[in-house]
């Protein structure tokens, strides 16, 4: 069986009693960076042996894994936030799984676009996922495609490229869509500010990000 293991994305005490379970009793423990879920696995005093497994490796060592599983090993995967295969490694694995017959379950917790589309304001019954967008190459024909786009829209990004992304925000999607960004979900200095695109950019562009984002935006109304 593979365990996929969400993993909190602020305050450790978001841990589930059964990912605990899990990953204590399971023979390996994929992690994205072993040293980032060392110290997860520390504080809940778990001594499973740990494999990297991440977006470098992943092709490389699946297989190996998929042939581990079938020999009758019970393996987790784990990111170093949420859960894994949602804007990190796990989709690779998951596929191969399926594709071999390979016995999954993943079990349910933390991830951060979730309580930032619930405390975003906006309609939530119908959404899209977009992640990250892509750096560079068919950034722009993304949000053009996005921009007829009905449903609520939500985003992740990272500090340095927020301002880029608000101002391509407003380029694309006009300045009064409504949006919230909310910053170090489940952390200490936790935020959400609502407001228009451009109130938003104006508020980032006065104010030096940082942290991890979760950008929710208005559909087309």
């Amino acid at each position: 069986m593979l365990y996929f293991v969400p993993t909190p994305v602020g305050n450790l005490d978001d841990m589930t009693f059964r990912a605990v379970e899990v990953l204590k009793n399971v023979n390996l423990i994929l992690c994205e960076d072993t040293r980032v879920s060392g110290k997860l696995l520390k504080f809940f005093q778990i001594q499973t042996p740990m494999l990297a497994y991440h977006q470098h490796n992943e092709h490389k060592l699946t297989e190996e894994i998929i042939q581990k599983l079938k020999s009758g090993e019970n393996l987790a995967i784990i990111t170093d936030a949420g859960t894994p295969g949602i804007s990190d490694p796990g989709f690779l694995l998951a596929r191969s799984c399926a594709e071999n017959n390979v016995k999954m379950s993943c079990l349910p917790g933390a991830t951060a676009f979730v309580p930032a589309l619930v405390q975003s304001g906006l309609p939530n019954d119908k959404f899209v996922f977009e992640g990250f967008l892509p750096p560079k190459k068919g950034r722009q024909k993304r949000l053009e495609a996005l921009k007829e786009e009905y449903r609520t829209m939500v985003f992740y990004e990272s500090p340095y490229k927020l301002l880029k992304t608000l101002n391509d925000f407003l380029s694309v999607f006009g300045r009064d869509r409504k949006m919230s960004v909310s910053r170090e979900i489940s952390k200490l200095y936790e935020e959400v500010n609502h407001g228009t695109i451009q109130e938003v950019l104006e508020l980032y562009s006065n104010k030096k990000p940082k942290g991890e984002f979760v950008l929710v935006v208005e559909g087309l109304n």
